[in-house]
C-alpha cells in the first residue's frame, strides 16, 4: 500500500528527491506512437519548459531532469531557506504567478490598507502558500496538471494523462544523489533514444554540456546552465547552495558511464576513475549497476546504512527500505 506523502518527504533527513511520473497505462503520449503513427514530441518540450519555468517560482531547484515517451525523471531540490527569507509581499507575487489567489490577497496588491482581522487572515492564507511553494507534491501536482490540460486540449478528450500517483525517492547522501542524477541523465542512452548524454533531448545533462562548451570557466556556478541548480565544487566551509560535485568531474563520469552501459559491449569504467567516484568510494561495478538499476534497486529511501537508520526514525518508520541493497551499493 502507498505510503502517505508526508511519511514519504522529511527536509530533516535529505532536501534531495527523485520524482517519476508516468502517462496512464504507458501510452506513449509525449513521444511518438506506432501503432497510431501519430508524433507527440513536441509535448516533451512542452514539459521541459514548464518544469523549468515553474521552478523559477517555487522554492524547489532541478538538479537534473530527463523527459522521456511515456515519463518523466527529475531530482529536486527543496531550497527551504529561500522559502523562509521571502517577504510577505513576495510569497503572494509568487504564488499569483501559478494561481488566482483570493480575494483578500488580490484587494491587498491593489490597497494594502487592511483592517487588523483582514491583515491577520492573509498572514494564515501567505504561511500556507510559503509551505506549499516548498513542497514537491504541489509542484509536480500543478506542472503534471497543466500538462494533461494542454494534452487533452489537443486531442479533444477528457480524462486521466498521468497515473494518479507519482512516485519518489528521497536521496540521503551524496552517493544516493550522484548514482541518481546519472541515473536520470543517462536514460535516453539506455533507452536508445540517443547515442551519447550531450546528445539526448529534453535532458539536464545535454543542457549542462551545451553551456560548458560556451564558457572559459564550466565549473564556476554563475557561468552554468540558467534554471538548473548549479554544481559548487566538493564540500567545503561556507559554501553556496548547489550540487555538491564539480561540474566537469560530473560529464566526465556521465560520459564515460554512458559507454559503458551499452547492450553489445561488456561494461566498464578506466582505469583511472573520475575523481567524483574516488571520493565517493564507490566501487566501478557497483556504480554501473545503480546507474542502470536505481529505481530497481532501491525504495523510497536511498542513503548509506547509518544515514538511512536515521532518517526511517525521523520518519517513524519501522521498517527500513531496500536495507540490504544500501549495505551493498552505498556503504
Amino acid at each position: 500500500m502507498p505510503k502517505p506523502r508526508k511519511e514519504q518527504v522529511s527536509l530533516e533527513a535529505t532536501p534531495y528527491y527523485h520524482c517519476v511520473s508516468r502517462c496512464v497505462r504507458k501510452a506513449f503520449l509525449c513521444g511518438f506512437d506506432h501503432q497510431s503513427d501519430v508524433s507527440y514530441e513536441h509535448r516533451r518540450a512542452w514539459l521541459e519548459n514548464e518544469l523549468l519555468n515553474q521552478a523559477q517560482v517555487f522554492a524547489i531547484d532541478i538538479a537534473a531532469y530527463a523527459i522521456m515517451s511515456n515519463h518523466y525523471h527529475v531530482v529536486l531540490h527543496i531550497n527551504q531557506n529561500q522559502a523562509k527569507n521571502w517577504s510577505f509581499d513576495e510569497v503572494i507575487h509568487r504564488w499569483h504567478k501559478l494561481y488566482k489567489g483570493n480575494v483578500l490577497s488580490k484587494r491587498y496588491l491593489n490597497d494594502p490598507n487592511f483592517s487588523k482581522a483582514e491583515f491577520e487572515k492573509l498572514k494564515e492564507f501567505v504561511e500556507i502558500w510559503r509551505l506549499r511553494l516548498m513542497d514537491i507534491g504541489w509542484f509536480i501536482g500543478r506542472l503534471n496538471e497543466k500538462i494533461a490540460r494542454q494534452a487533452n486540449y489537443e486531442d479533444r478528450c477528457t480524462g486521466r494523462f498521468w497515473e494518479g500517483r507519482f512516485k519518489s525517492q528521497a536521496l540521503l547522501d551524496e552517493k544516493a544523489l550522484a548514482a541518481c542524477m546519472a541515473y536520470v541523465d543517462l536514460n535516453p542512452v539506455r533507452a536508445k533514444m540517443a547515442k551519447t548524454p550531450e546528445t539526448s533531448e529534453h535532458t539536464s545533462v545535454k543542457v549542462r554540456a551545451e553551456k560548458a562548451k560556451s564558457t572559459y570557466q564550466p565549473n564556476h556556478p554563475n557561468q552554468q546552465a540558467d534554471k538548473l541548480m548549479p554544481f559548487v565544487g566538493n564540500p567545503r566551509n561556507n559554501m553556496q547552495t548547489g550540487v555538491p560535485f564539480r561540474l566537469t568531474d560530473y560529464l566526465a563520469l556521465i560520459d564515460l558511464t554512458g559507454r559503458a552501459i551499452r547492450e553489445d559491449k561488456r561494461g566498464y569504467i578506466e582505469r583511472h576513475q573520475p575523481e567524483i567516484l574516488m571520493r565517493l568510494g564507490i566501487e566501478t561495478n557497483n556504480w554501473l549497476t545503480m546507474t542502470k538499476e536505481f529505481e530497481k534497486s532501491f525504495k523510497d529511501l536511498v542513503g548509506e546504512p547509518n544515514i538511512l537508520n536515521k532518517a526511517t526514525k525521523l520518519l517513524n518508520r519501522k521498517r527500513r527500505p531496500a536495507f540490504k541493497n544500501c549495505e551493498i551499493f552505498l556503504a
